[in-house]
């Protein structure tokens, strides 16, 4: 029998290199892809620091691969690169082969992340179990989500996804809780949302970056 686990946390990752294509009108390639590894970085370092040996990406990405242990995270390694939705469902299906009690996903590029958010999301589910969920700063996308058990219900990405979410846990019979937390809640995928960035972490390797290619001058410039 598997050792049971507390928590499972799974990280989502598809690969670095061709990431958010969305800001091609502001970023180069290079720093995109620099952009990328450094919101990966932020994410992962404050997912050891809140829940230590937890975390687990699920990647097909060499380069992330090497992130994630720089972090003391696990891989698991799809056999091949497909969307969010799937590899969140091959996630669970891990988690409840270990036995583990909670299954909390998020992605990797929430750069603001703080631990105090992440165990905000671990306590807010009782003994009883339960389902939650952290909505992106738009409203609709889902930025966490939290199952006790694993397998409480299925879990489907891509805007509504968090209303979808609501529907969907009401009809498992679920009471889902909903919790507003600013650095989870941003998801960095269009050019605005940079802006959000530098004002919302001013201290993450990500703003950081950014500060050393010339914004917010950069978007005085255009």
């Amino acid at each position: 029998m598997p050792t049971p686990l507390a928590a499972f946390v799974a990280v989502p990752v598809k690969d670095l290199v061709n990431a958010k294509q969305r800001l091609v009108p502001v970023l180069t390639p290079e720093e995109r892809q620099a952009l990328a590894h450094a919101m990966l970085d932020d994410v992962l370092a404050t997912l050891d620091a809140a829940l230590p040996g937890a975390t687990v990406v699920v990647t097909t990405d060499a380069l992330v691969m090497d992130v994630a242990r720089r972090h003391r995270a696990e891989c698991l390694v799809e056999r091949s690169n497909r969307g969010h939705t799937e590899a969140v469902a091959l996630a669970q299906q891990e988690a409840l082969a270990r036995g583990a009690a909670r299954f909390l996903t998020v992605p990797g590029d929430i750069p603001c992340v703080t631990p105090g958010e992440v165990r905000a999301v671990c306590a807010a589910l009782g003994d009883d179990g339960g389902v939650a969920f952290v909505p992106s700063v738009s409203g609709f996308g889902t930025n966490a989500a939290l199952l006790a058990p694993p397998d409480a219900m299925p879990l489907k990405f891509g805007e509504p996804s968090f209303d979808n979410h609501l529907v969907a846990a009401r009809q498992r019979g679920w009471a889902p809780v909903v919790l507003e937390l600013p650095g989870i809640g941003l998801d960095i995928d269009a050019p605005e949302d940079l802006e959000l960035l530098l004002r919302r972490g001013p201290g993450t390797r990500s703003a950081t970056l950014l500060a050393s290619w010339g914004f917010p001058a950069r978007f005085r410039a255009r």
